[in-house]
């Protein structure tokens, strides 16, 4: 049964472009739909988020966790009484706007395109739902649900000023009320990401080997979990001991959030979805408590995983090919695909030009990025781009 607080697709504030529903899927339905069949979506399996694409089958790409993101969303939007197709819908769409190689992309775009108004991965995923996606006749993106774009824009919390110029400029068309907080749905959303990359930041720490099960042991919630396994399975081999250790990991930390997130609700008792974002504070969240735990892990992951030598070894060089791209993309505008010539002949200053060649960049996946930039500035072929993968 839905909760009053919930968004309801009947409720939806509609599209920015008018459309006749469908007969058979509601309005969050559909707006999940057109995530999954989008080209971005398709790409994430390609972009990377702490290993770089080619290191390893194993690690996890923006794909799976975005999967993986949505699987633990409809969970806690279940208990919560949340819509679980507008959960899953912004849960799947949350990455869309991250550059390849990671953070470290994102960073190195930033960085050049500062003069320009920045670069930021939240902005980024709206300007592609709404504008970069061209496959619909009658309109450029997605044409989502002002209730799907809502989260997207600001699941992680009202948006201050000054506002990244991607958002800045469709929200002047379309108000996204960024000075409130998001729906129930899409607080799930953003906590289930903390959760998924928790867990898997450590799987894949103790996969790629740059800790120990050992020394995970001796973090608060992970050397729990590893005592309980252990007093359950005392001969269990080590690969299902720390799957069965992690898997407990997971668990804790879904059922702090419901936990959590009731006792708020409770305590507020928002009328209806619209007074949830007004609340003036996130109804989804840890406890205070097991947040302290889990700076803890990221404390440790950030020493022994994200500044591990041949992880930084490799956010130099992809650092460097960013750099290397944006300016040839700069100087030499013609290099880009033929598809976007209309965008080069519009991009009259400098930075309209820089923003499409973001745009451009940020939609790369790892290995495309590796291939143009052997092709373009190594010159080990001749400088003809195809078209995205």
């Amino acid at each position: 049964m839905a909760a009053p607080y919930a968004c309801e697709p009947a409720a939806s504030r509609g599209r920015y472009f008018a459309e006749e529903e469908s007969a058979f899927r509601s309005p969050f339905q559909r707006d999940r739909d057109r995530i999954i069949h989008a080209g971005a979506f398709r790409r994430l399996k390609h972009k990377t988020q702490v290993f770089v694409e080619h290191e390893g089958d194993y690690f996890r790409t923006r794909l799976t966790h975005s999967i993986e993101v949505a699987q633990v969303a409809r969970t806690i939007a279940r208990a919560l009484g949340l819509n679980e197709d507008l959960t899953e819908a912004v849960a799947l769409a949350h990455d869309f706007g991250h550059t390849p190689f990671g953070h470290t992309g994102e960073d190195a775009l930033n960085a050049l395109m500062a003069p320009y108004g920045g670069f930021d991965h939240n902005a980024q995923a709206l300007k592609i739902v709404t504008a970069l996606e061209r496959s619909y006749a009658e309109f450029d993106g997605l044409n989502l649900t002002w209730d799907t774009l809502e989260g997207i824009a600001k699941h992680n919390g009202p948006v201050a000023a000054p506002l990244p110029f991607a958002l800045a400029d469709y929200n002047a068309r379309h108000d996204l009320e960024l000075d409130t907080h998001a729906s129930g749905e899409a607080q799930v959303a953003a906590v289930s990401d903390d959760i998924a990359y928790n867990n898997h930041d450590l799987a894949d720490g103790l996969r790629a080997g740059l800790f120990t099960d050992e020394e995970a042991a001796e973090l608060p919630i992970v050397g729990p979990a590893y005592a309980q396994v252990d007093a359950l399975y005392p001969r269990l081999d080590r690969k299902r001991r720390r799957a069965e250790a992690l898997r407990r990991v997971f668990g804790v930390m879904v059922a702090d959030v419901i936990a959590e997130a009731r006792t708020r609700l409770a305590d507020t008792a928002p009328a209806d979805v619209d007074a949830l974002r007004r609340a003036g504070r996130p109804m989804v969240r840890f406890s205070d408590p097991l947040f302290a735990q889990l700076k803890e892990i990221r404390a440790f992951l950030f020493a022994h995983m994200y500044r591990a030598p041949t992880v930084v070894e490799m956010r130099a060089r992809v650092t460097r090919v960013v750099q290397d791209l944006f300016q040839l993309y700069m100087d030499r505008p013609d290099h880009l695909p033929r598809e976007w010539s209309a965008d080069v002949a519009a991009a009259d200053d400098a930075t309209a030009r820089a923003r499409l060649v973001a745009d451009y960049i940020a939609g790369m996946t790892d290995r495309y990025a590796f291939e143009r930039h052997e092709a373009l500035v190594a010159g080990t072929t001749p400088m003809t781009a195809r078209p995205h993968p």
